[in-house]
């Protein structure tokens, strides 16, 4: 048995914690803040909660995994999921809109056809079918395993895009997000659909690669799951795993070093001086160069930064937490996209370091008793992506009130009369999301992506110094909750069998 200490207490690190104690470590968990969950927070005033932070989970199957390998209680015994459905409803900037059902690609095919016409659901039904075999060629050494050495296998794009060939001029293939809405859908409509996909994950459709199309896919087949309570039940759960695993947790204890001994991870030290030794240190947030041995670590097969998430191109969230008088319509539905007339604009704008002046909005609305004080109020929560803090000046008191009015115009779109319901209205901004998890300029990491030369590949799991593992969103996989739990898997897995381990089958 293994003294291990893990640095932080995002979903990430609690994941590879649990699992790390199942095995027979003693895991101890230093965290600088005063809770657990890192961005997977709740807010709560006068009856009204919030999740602030993500607030719906796709691949729900990470967790069940996680709850069957560390003991008798299943994830659906711990929380209550709920499919979302319809899973999302789609306001344009022509005024035409389409709801798409939970997990059913006829259904998703179908409404598309009904709603938006000229083969416009043919389309999008092809294009799943591309972002498929995207999947396929890419879920294992993307998801499933350590980052190899062999970087290869990652760098090129698996998204097999259309072939377009045209008369005296070379033929052409969607190589970005963007292209791909331009050149496969042809619809401006289905291109800010693919685009918003990509912003709710914080990528620039303009330079992410087409391999992104694995995102809506793995929502569209595998599901959008609500839990009762919030997200911040489920990391409730996990914590509560942790301790039943005999896990220990140190709040208020910020790791300023990790200390190294020949030649490998030994230990932390603490911001009083106290050094925790230990056998292995698992890493669960950004790797700095103030906190880490080396300052010269890579991630496995020295990818070199790129355009994605070491390159650049960050962004954070901007939410408005409405508590509203009036009761949920029963027709209500859970996730509304508000889509504006100009997408390159608002592109340009966010990931050039300037609020956007007609975002993408999304309305959340969860039919959760937990959420509201009584039947006659409503918890409505409004998100868009943005800068991050630093670019701008997310603490201007100004600019956060006229940027949460801009959000409420936009949902109007969604909430009929939502100004008049308003009781009160909380901003969070990527300013409060830096402070409270340490995460530069409040980014949110997203997700690893296959192409791009490798170029949105996120820190491997094993560093250059033994004994030394990352985990959490910001390291391999990269960012979103099953993504986070999958990195947790790894690292355990390359704790407790060694560099020969290869990944869950």
């Amino acid at each position: 048995m293994a003294r291990i200490a893990v640095i932080g207490a995002g979903m990430g690190a609690m994941s590879a914690a649990a699992r790390l104690a199942v095995a027979g470590h003693q895991v101890t968990v230093y965290e600088r803040s005063e809770t657990f969950g890192g961005s997977v927070g709740r807010h709560a005033r006068d009856g009204f909660a919030f999740d602030t932070g993500p607030s719906l989970l796709h691949l729900p199957a990470v967790y069940r995994d996680l709850f069957v390998k560390t003991g008798k209680e299943p994830l659906e015994r711990c929380v209550t999921l709920t499919q979302v459905d319809p899973a999302s409803r789609h306001v344009f900037a022509d005024g035409t809109a389409v709801s798409l059902p939970n997990a059913s690609r006829a259904g998703v095919v179908a409404a598309l056809d009904t709603s938006l016409g000229g083969g416009a659901g043919e389309r999008w039904g092809a294009f799943l079918d591309r972002a498929g075999e995207t999947w396929d060629r890419s879920r294992r050494p993307l998801l499933e395993e350590p980052l190899r050495p062999d970087r290869q296998v990652l760098a090129r794009d698996p998204y097999p895009a259309q072939v377009r060939r045209r008369l005296l001029r070379p033929a052409r293939q969607a190589a970005t997000v963007a292209e791909i809405g331009a050149w496969e859908l042809a619809d401006p409509r289905l291109a800010a659909l693919l685009d918003g996909y990509a912003l709710s994950y914080g990528l620039d459709p303009l330079h992410a690669p087409a391999s992104a199309a694995l995102l809506p896919y793995m929502e569209e087949t595998f599901g959008s799951w609500y839990v009762i309570g919030g997200l911040r039940a489920l990391a409730q759960a996990v914590y509560e795993r942790c301790l039943a695993r005999k896990v220990e947790f140190v709040f208020g204890a910020e790791v300023v070093r990790i200390v190294e001994k020949d030649g490998r991870a030994a230990g932390v030290e603490l911001a009083d001086g106290t050094v925790a030794e230990a056998g292995h240190v698992v890493l669960g947030a950004r790797p700095h160069p103030g906190l880490m041995p080396r300052q010269d670590l890579r991630r496995d097969g020295d990818v070199a930064a790129g355009p994605g998430p070491e390159g650049g191109g960050a962004a954070g969230r901007f939410l408005v937490l409405l508590s509203l008088s009036g009761a949920r319509p029963a027709d209500a539905v859970h996730r509304t996209l508000v889509h504006p007339a100009d997408g390159a604009a608002e592109r340009e704008a966010v990931f050039g370091g300037r609020p956007a002046e007609h975002p993408t909005v999304t309305v959340l609305r969860p039919d959760d008793p937990s959420t509201r004080p009584d039947a006659a109020h409503e918890a409505v929560t409004l998100m868009a992506t943005v800068a991050p803090h630093g670019p701008v000046d997310w603490t201007d008191a100004a600019l956060r009130a006229r940027y949460a009015d801009t959000l409420i115009d936009a949902a109007g779109a969604a909430v009929p009369g939502l100004r008049d319901r308003v009781l009160h209205a909380e901003v969070r901004t990527p300013a409060e999301t830096a402070t409270e998890t340490g995460a530069e300029g409040g980014s949110v990491p997203p997700p690893a992506l296959a192409g791009a030369g490798g170029g949105y590949l996120h820190a491997g799991n094993r560093t250059r110094v033994p004994g030394l593992l990352l985990a959490g969103g910001w390291s391999h996989p990269g960012g979103g909750l099953a993504h986070a739990g999958m990195s947790g898997a790894l690292v355990a897995g390359l704790i407790v069998e060694g560099d020969g381990f290869r990944g869950s089958r």
